[in-house]
């Protein structure tokens, strides 16, 4: 492949373009995204031991590259959020992941106060300071309390910053790989005092948990580098005083392991296991295996959902979220038998692990809190019995869908019965004909679930547009099981386009939609799928590819995660090219006739910038309308909010162009 010269990624810098007038309604955009952009957001919701009290986490408002906490008391509707902070309240502070004390009557959690350095701090619910207990230079994570709230457990790479394969890379200059800060294992007094990392310095922990005596650990790890070895990370058991390291369960080459979690008798270990392409976002089954080693147990086979994180009820009964039917569910489950209860079930996806937990529940394994959000209600803080929450904010009321409603649309495709959401036009008007526009998630194992639309490259503003949107989960997707999430191995663009074109033919039996006026968009792997789509059928007559891949042979040196790739395409591209290149949108590019935009940010790492240069070069060449958008400094999820909506308006525009609005 050509190597690019240095800036050549500045000839399309977004920043230096002046976007396009795209229509009439363009001041209607800008209302919109400008609205979504004020979005009061929420995450790490958590609720205390003992059920009587609710954190969060929410952006500063003067910087929202901040971030503060707050406690509520929300048994008593006459009680307001107290922030809680080492500082003095008043500052703007990077402040973030609170948990709570066994007792619930302290919370750790990070704080840069006086410092660009997070540390760990302890507060007092009852009031007064905070302390702090680290001083530490690097990257801290994932704060756990011992059992008997003596000690606090956390993730620390000394010197290293942190980050994630979704943030921007930095510039690739000097030695390459030369330098691998691990996350160990670290633990402290909760009192204060000497901090002491217990696991070696060549293994990067990713998730952990105490044993209910607080003598070992439950770990997931593998060898550095961090961003790219999770998807062949190991099982452990870790000793808490010598950090001495067992080896439990070693997951074959196609399944990916999250959420360790010990039975309160101390006897097991469970986690979930399946084949998950992102880090942090998590589906498959649950299994389980003694806590001295041995045979592993799937304790949900054939499940129709994807299990995203659970809490051991007693050594007998889990409660677990669930990824189904392009919503959520929150079940128990007995291991011994394996049934399952459902105790709610709804349209928004519940994980109470991974990335974006919006679930908690209290020791009484009833109470919960959890944040609540779909198309038809902007997020909010609730608490109560699972299903029967009482909500406790009221952040975001001033804001007003600008869409209309939302259906839960199911159609057959091959042995698959496959779900996705339609989104309607606002103001709907059955005897007009309108476009529509196909969104493809990323992933692939993700789904898309009912949710108020974010700033990011979401096409629900189009539905405000007057087009209609529709949301596919194709195979890959969670939410049907193991076996609908592994179908596209190795067989990427093969039966989830099949089951895309399925549902947009149901779609078009069902509304009053014009065939001749389809568009198809994506970001990561819905931009590969985008790129795919093109280069097999023309039925789209307008593509916007977001972070996409062109050709996953030379994708698989280029990108900075390539062990994921692996468990997809059954060996690494140097030992089967044959299944990389069938799948490779660039080895069919002279069937493409679909003018696409194209956008990337200048250091994703993730779906590199080169891909999205390659696509676009081909197309440029053989004629196709095209046009490519570099967004310097971004990464895979972009940060400047000038950017997101920038996307979006260039976006919106391209659509009006080639598909027209009723």
């Amino acid at each position: 492949m050509a190597k690019l010269r240095p800036g050549i990624l500045l000839l399309f810098v977004a920043a230096q373009v002046a976007v396009a007038p795209a229509s009439g309604q363009d001041t209607r955009i800008d209302q919109i995204l400008n609205q979504l952009e004020q979005v009061h957001a929420f995450s790490e919701v958590s609720i205390s031991p003992d059920g009587k009290y609710v954190t969060w986490t929410q952006p500063a408002a003067s910087d929202p590259e901040d971030t503060e906490m707050f406690l509520l008391k929300w048994g008593d509707p006459g009680e307001k959020p107290e922030r809680i902070t080492a500082g003095t309240g008043t500052e703007t502070l990077r402040e973030h992941g609170a948990v709570w004390s066994p007792d619930s009557s302290r919370i750790a959690f990070f704080s840069n106060e006086n410092s660009s350095q997070d540390q760990v701090f302890v507060a007092p619910v009852s009031g007064g300071n905070a302390r702090a207990l680290t001083n530490v230079e690097g990257h801290v994570r994932d704060i756990r309390w011992s059992p008997d709230g003596t000690k606090l457990a956390f993730l620390f790479a000394q010197g290293g910053g942190g980050g994630g394969p979704l943030e921007a890379e930095p510039a690739a200059v000097g030695v390459i790989g030369g330098s691998i800060h691990n996350q160990r294992l670290t633990i402290v007094d909760a009192r204060g005092g000497e901090i002491r990392q217990i696991t070696p310095a060549d293994l990067n922990i990713y998730e952990y948990d105490w044993s209910p005596d607080g003598k070992q650990f439950a770990a997931i790890a593998a060898p550095g580098p961090a961003d790219n070895n999770w998807w062949i990370a190991k099982l452990y058991s870790v000793d808490g005083a010598t950090g001495q390291m067992k080896v439990l369960y070693q997951p074959p080459s196609v399944q990916q392991i999250a959420v360790p979690r010990w039975s309160p008798d101390g006897q097991h270990i469970a986690f979930i296991g399946g084949l998950m392409s992102d880090e942090g976002f998590v589906g498959g089954d649950i299994f389980a295996l003694s806590s001295a080693g041995g045979a592993v147990r799937n304790l949900t086979p054939g499940i129709r959902a994807s299990p995203s994180g659970f809490t051991w009820r007693d050594n007998g009964k889990l409660i677990f979220t669930a990824t189904v039917e392009g919503g959520g569910a929150i079940s128990t489950l007995d291991i011994s038998t394996g049934h399952t209860e459902t105790l709610w079930k709804g349209s928004q996806a519940m994980h109470q692990d991974g990335n974006f937990p919006n679930f908690s529940l209290a020791s009484d394994g009833r109470t919960s809190a959890v944040i609540r959000s779909t198309w038809q209600q902007p997020p909010e803080i609730f608490a109560g019995p699972i299903g029967g929450w009482r909500q406790l904010t009221r952040a975001n009321a001033d804001q007003q869908p600008h869409w209309g409603k939302a259906e839960s649309v199911t159609w057959n495709s091959g042995r698959f019965k496959v779900q996705g959401w339609l989104l309607y036009p606002e103001n709907y008007d059955s005897q007009k004909r309108y476009p529509m526009v196909v969104q493809i998630h990323g992933g692939p194992a993700n789904l898309r679930s009912a949710g108020w639309p974010n700033a990011h490259f979401d096409m629900s503003v189009m539905a405000a547009l007057h087009y209609f949107v529709f949301f596919p989960n194709p195979r890959g997707s969670y939410g049907e099981g193991e076996a609908f999430t592994k179908a596209n191995v190795k067989d990427f663009g093969g039966g989830d386009l099949r089951d895309v074109l399925a549902g947009v033919a149901a779609v078009l039996k069902k509304v009053p939609i014009d065939g001749n006026r389809l568009g198809i968009t994506g970001w990561s792997y819905g931009g590969y799928m985008t790129m795919w789509t093109v280069t097999q059928t023309n039925r789209f007559r307008a593509a916007v590819a977001g972070a996409g891949i062109a050709d996953w042979l030379s994708y698989y040196g280029q990108n900075s995660i390539d062990q994921w790739m692996i468990p997809y395409f059954g060996a690494s591209v140097y030992d089967n090219p044959a299944v990389y290149a069938k799948s490779s949108p660039i080895n069919y590019i002279k069937q493409v006739k679909t003018p696409t935009l194209v956008v990337v940010g200048e250091r994703d790492g993730e779906c590199p910038a080169p891909q999205s240069f390659e696509f676009w070069h081909a197309l440029k060449t053989l004629g196709v309308p095209t046009e490519l958008v570099v967004y310097a400094g971004e990464g895979h999820s972009f940060h400047k909010p000038a950017d997101r909506s920038d996307v979006m308006r260039r976006t919106l525009a391209w659509f009006d162009r080639y598909l027209g609005r009723p």
